[in-house]
């Protein structure tokens, strides 16, 4: 078995074929393109052209049970034998899930002839399990998921394929991902690990196989979760698509939506002068003006777009000049930073929205709207050997926000307990901002005085500053780089 890490949303790579020509002949108008099996099963009564491992787990380092897979001589949908797998409890020492991937042994298979992927199941209990296919461990070029709710009886499962005639060479034939069953209703395998309560479950699969069934409709594409996104930004703003997929109706009425890999998709940009995008969903805008992104599968647009205005060239915080032997930094791209940054570890019920946005390398957070927002990382940072701390600040809203920066110190414990031994003050830095500049603020650490909302009575300790906290009572926007303490 070979480990690998397991991320629900399966990242993309590009697939690349070389191709190498002879310099000593032509070749001959007759060759014939290489083709690859046909091969529909996967799985009957044994695996189908599959590699040796069979089944190939997730990572147990990210919690994968690389033990609860196999083969059942007593249950079968048709013929003698099903695939077996048994979910473990989110307490089992060998992993709180299981998943992985069944792939084709040779070079991979031509499944253009096919519109679907099948199979029956039946669970102990009515759980949802992740499945799919086009995940091989390596390219993953044309990974789809979804999600089945087990019945305690043989059915039948049908995940359509976006399009067919992508998959001339796939290897990744099969992906399932199950965690525990809870009880009381809330069965999300992604949450398993945070439910005491859940139990531990088995499921069987049979009759595996790619299909033409030829009753399978698109009825409709999707991007961005199929939402309709506008946004103002600027030169240099890059973003990936997401939230892709599709949604079929199938030949018994049903509808089943499929999340797609990128490479299903053809992206187009109206103006193309303002931003492009690429084959793989990278919009990068590179002018000022407006233009649409949208994209299709085969000739079905997708529901969904990204309608960006943009005011042409972004300027950038300037770039720090202290050394950076003489700094703290807790974020900044000109620095060696904390680890585990969080623009966001907790934010105020009425904040709006929290992004990190780049521009021509470099990085920046945005808020907007917020009432209060803090900053967090992986432990504490001892500043008692500082007399600063340096801020670059936007403000995106208007003239007036108000603006208060908090320092949160967790006490010798470095655990964030409230003010049992932790303590906080506060600086008003609302007089020095100014609507669409970089400003560049410096403040004396004996100068956060002001108590915070939090409980913080003023004057923190600063041996063990564990957040940096912004406050706004009128729910300022704003763009922030450049922290660090000297």
């Amino acid at each position: 078995m070979k480990g690998f890490t397991y991320i629900k949303n399966t990242l993309l790579a590009g697939l690349a074929i070389a191709f190498t020509a002879s310099c000593e002949r032509d070749i001959s108008d007759e060759a014939i393109e290489a083709t690859f099996p046909k091969t529909a099963d996967i799985f009957t009564d044994a695996p189908v052209s599959l590699t040796d491992e069979f089944f190939e787990s997730f990572d147990p380092a990210v919690g994968a049970n690389p033990n609860g897979f196999g083969t059942d001589e007593n249950e079968a949908y048709e013929g003698s034998s099903s695939i077996r797998i048994d979910v473990p409890s989110p307490n089992d020492p060998d992993g709180g899930f299981i998943g992985g991937i069944f792939r084709d042994r040779g070079a991979g298979r031509d499944l253009s002839g096919y519109d679907a992927l099948t199979f029956w199941a039946k669970g102990t209990l009515t759980g949802n399990v992740t499945v799919g296919f086009g995940t091989d461990f390596d390219t993953n070029t044309y990974p789809v998921s979804t999600v089945i709710e087990l019945s305690s009886g043989w059915k039948k499962y049908i995940i359509p394929i976006p399009d067919p005639s992508k998959l001339v060479q796939e290897r990744g034939m099969f992906l399932f991902s199950a965690g525990s069953f809870d009880p009381l209703g809330n069965d999300d395998p992604a949450l398993a690990s945070s439910f005491t309560d859940n139990i531990g479950y088995t499921f069987w699969i049979d009759e595996l196989r790619f299909e033409n069934l030829g009753n399978i409709d698109l009825l409709f594409p999707y991007m961005l979760n199929g939402q309709d996104v506008a946004i103002d930004n600027f030169a240099g703003y890059t973003q990936v698509i997401d939230g892709l997929g599709a949604t079929f109706n199938l030949g018994n009425g049903q509808n089943i939506a499929v999340e797609a890999a990128t490479a299903y998709f053809e992206f187009s940009s109206s103006d193309t002068t303002v931003a492009t995008v690429s084959n793989v969903g990278e919009v990068n805008v590179i002018g000022a003006g407006m233009t649409t992104i949208t994209a299709s599968i085969g000739n079905e647009a997708a529901n969904g777009s990204l309608a960006i205005t943009s005011s042409g060239a972004f300027v950038n915080a300037p770039d720090p000049t202290q050394a950076q032997a003489d700094v703290i930094s807790i974020y900044s791209d000109a620095y060696t930073s904390v680890n585990g940054f969080n623009p966001g570890v907790f934010a105020g019920s009425n904040t709006q929205n929290i992004s990190v946005q780049t521009f021509d390398g470099n990085s920046h957070v945005s808020y907007e709207g917020i009432d209060f927002i803090g900053i967090g990382w992986d432990g504490t940072v001892n500043v008692t050997g500082e007399t600063m701390v340096h801020v670059d600040i936007q403000l995106t809203s208007s003239a007036g926000a108000a603006l208060v920066m908090e320092l949160i110190d967790f006490g010798p414990d470095d655990t964030d307990n409230g003010f049992g031994d932790g303590s906080a003050g506060g600086f008003n830095v609302s007089s020095q901002l100014m609507p669409g500049e970089w400003v560049g603020i410096d403040i004396p650490l004996n100068a956060f005085t002001l108590p915070t909302g939090g409980g913080g009575a003023g004057n923190p300790n600063l041996g063990n500053i564990g957040y940096i906290v912004f406050v706004s009572s009128n729910g300022a926007s704003f763009l922030v780089d450049n922290i660090y303490f000297y």
